[in-house]
């Protein structure tokens, strides 16, 4: 099984920035599409943006579009979520994840496993 972890939340003013980095260990992390997802205090847990296998396919949240941008790095096992213009709405514990099934784009959280911890980021008005 793989495991994940975040890092590189914080706190930033908005129209800043910020680059979060996912850390997988094994050796079948290029095996596998990944994901970011995003939870706010009192609501659901939503899909941020995913990556296919080799990393040259990307589909974001319209919320995020244009913002945010995932990449990954299969030498050293990590995904990355650049985090652009934020705002405080994307205030929210930001979690990695591994696709598991259904389609490499699909943003449904229940195609997706091996949740992170997750990084805390704070965006200040």
């Amino acid at each position: 099984q793989v495991q994940l972890v975040e890092s590189g939340g914080g706190l930033v003013q908005a129209g800043g920035s910020l680059r979060l980095s996912c850390v997988a260990s094994g050796r079948t992390f290029s095996s596998y599409a990944m994901g970011w997802f995003r939870q706010a205090p009192g609501k659901e847990r939503e899909f941020v943006a995913v990556i296919s296998l080799s990393g040259g396919s990307t589909y974001y949240a319209d919320s995020v579009k244009g913002r945010f941008t995932i990449s990954r790095d299969n030498a050293k096992n990590t995904v990355y979520l650049q985090m652009n213009s934020l705002k405080p709405e994307d205030t929210a514990v930001y979690y990695c994840a591994v696709k598991v099934s259904g389609r490499w784009n699909s943003p449904s959280r229940a195609d997706f496993g091996s949740w992170g911890q997750g990084t805390q980021v704070t965006v200040s008005s």
